[in-house]
């Protein structure tokens, strides 16, 4: 029994062990340019050790995505800030979630790359859809709790809105990713924070 207990703890770090090594070398190369066998030197086992855990890169990609949209969404939920004033802590709260975004941390880096690969690869897009139904949630009942308890009603449905300022939010990543001089934070975090009150009807906002 004791053997057996100590059998699973170890396979357990060597699972771990894989994706956090997965999860790096995916941020430097990309997933088309990353085999089993980068993974397996990058976490110091053999291609066979590796493959006792995970058979297929495919196996792999999907433990990986798991973990990197959990630390990614974690960071989001932290982001969210409490305020006596709902508009200050609206601004922290998107400062906060621009940086979990748009910081090249590898997990960031790994859900891009993945989301990308998600257009042809259907398997993977279960488990994005719900890291962008969380990320909705999220955004959904705070400006329930902070903004709607104002008394501001929303233009648009807040089934919608948090889409929207989702969107906008990642579409501004991506373009950061690419041309990380095209825009300052202050200028983004100013623009989604104009965008999202000038929905709520009577917002004036700072």
């Amino acid at each position: 029994m004791v053997a057996l207990q100590m059998a699973y703890a170890k396979s357990a770090v060597s699972s771990q062990q894989i994706i956090d090594a997965a999860i790096r070398v995916l941020a430097r190369q990309g997933y088309a340019r990353t085999s089993l066998l980068d993974i397996a030197k990058e976490a110091g086992m053999s291609k066979g050790a590796l493959h006792y855990h995970y058979p297929t890169k495919e196996a792999l990609i999907h433990a990986v995505l798991e973990t990197a949209c959990n630390v990614v969404q974690a960071r989001t939920i932290q982001a969210w800030s409490p305020s006596d004033n709902p508009f200050e802590a609206l601004r922290k709260s998107l400062d906060a979630l621009w940086a979990a975004r748009a910081e090249r941390t590898d997990e960031a880096l790994v859900v891009a790359d993945l989301l990308a690969l998600s257009l042809y690869d259907d398997s993977l897009r279960p488990k994005l859809a719900e890291f962008y139904q969380l990320g909705a949630d999220q955004i959904r009942e705070y400006l329930e709790r902070n903004l709607m308890s104002l008394g501001l009603e929303s233009r648009i449905s807040l089934e919608m809105l948090p889409r929207v300022v989702m969107g906008l939010r990642d579409g501004l990543v991506m373009q950061a990713f690419v041309d990380p001089d095209a825009f300052t934070p202050d200028q983004v975090v100013d623009a989604v924070q104009t965008i999202a009150i000038s929905i709520f009807s009577g917002g004036s906002g700072r």
